[in-house]
């Protein structure tokens, strides 16, 4: 067997019925997989069905309420060195008058990269990120000057300045035309080929089993895990956009049915009428 597939057969993140709580309401419930290295995963479903809490849970940010998050044997929050996260755009406040080169140099910040490299060394890795998708000519530009696809291209050089060995991307492909999307997976490809494992919360279904190893299903629950080509039949695709209300009627706080290998989003009754998760800081869950 080759080191190649030795590296893909290696589990990296094993989730073992994780739950987490936002007060009262269960945002995820029973979660269970298995990414092994160097995969490249699809989470898709509809909003509000799990993927930017899962993301954030991957990531560190969000406490488990029941149930284990391993990242090569360690929780997440002693793992944050190994995660890069690329959060959708709209959650970013772009008020500011930043160049590209600034946007980058933050994920450097966030490593405390200025304890350890010298500041040659820090332009040198902010232009071989930049180059790596690019946008290196870019370097100095004003990010509000740029296109939806290459602000995404620059969160993702932030990213790779990190040089972390797992890339979450959330809503990669949103508010960009088809071209930048097409762009963004050859350059998703490319970070793939280099050995990272990526997982890409998406909402389009559309030829996954062309562009990624395995897709992780979510609808508030796990509808499925595996191979595109296998898992994406009808019966689950109906089951991530179809009705939620008898699958998650009996579903509350301290109350991890388990069921299929199920994971639940539930709402506050309000946020549930307008078709909003919520967490304690009031913002939306994806």
């Amino acid at each position: 067997m080759t080191k190649e597939k030795n590296i893909k057969n290696k589990p990296l993140i094993i989730s073992d019925g994780c739950c987490i709580q936002y007060g009262d309401s269960s945002a995820l419930d029973d979660v269970t997989f298995s990414i092994s290295e160097g995969k490249k995963v699809a989470v898709v479903g509809p909003n509000g069905g799990g993927k930017s809490t899962l993301f954030n849970a991957i990531a560190g940010l969000l406490p488990l309420a029941h149930g284990s998050l391993k990242i090569k044997g360690m929780d997440p929050h002693e793992a944050k060195g190994l995660v890069s996260y690329v959060p959708q755009k709209d959650l970013i406040n772009w008020n500011f008058s930043l160049a590209v080169k600034d946007v980058v140099e933050m994920g450097l910040t966030n490593k405390n990269s200025f304890n350890l490299f010298s500041r040659k060394k820090i332009n040198a890795t902010i232009k071989d990120s930049l180059n790596n998708v690019g946008l290196l000519h870019k370097i100095n530009e004003n990010i509000n000057n740029l296109s939806g696809g290459q602000l995404q291209r620059v969160l993702i050089a932030r990213a790779l300045a990190q040089n972390a060995d797992i890339l979450l991307l959330d809503e990669a492909f949103s508010a960009v035309d088809v071209g930048a999307q097409e762009d963004i997976m050859q350059l998703i490809n490319s970070i793939n080929l280099d050995g990272k494992t990526v997982l890409i919360a998406t909402h389009d279904i559309n030829n996954l089993e062309e562009k990624f190893d395995e897709v992780l299903c979510l609808n508030r629950h796990c509808c499925a895990f595996g191979d595109p080509s296998e898992v994406l039949t009808e019966e689950v695709i109906e089951e991530m956009y179809g009705s939620h209300n008898e699958m998650f009627k009996n579903h509350f706080k301290n109350n991890h049915r388990v069921t299929n290998d199920n994971c639940c989003l539930l709402y506050t009754s309000d946020a549930a009428d307008e078709g909003l998760g919520v967490d304690l800081g009031g913002r939306r869950i994806i």
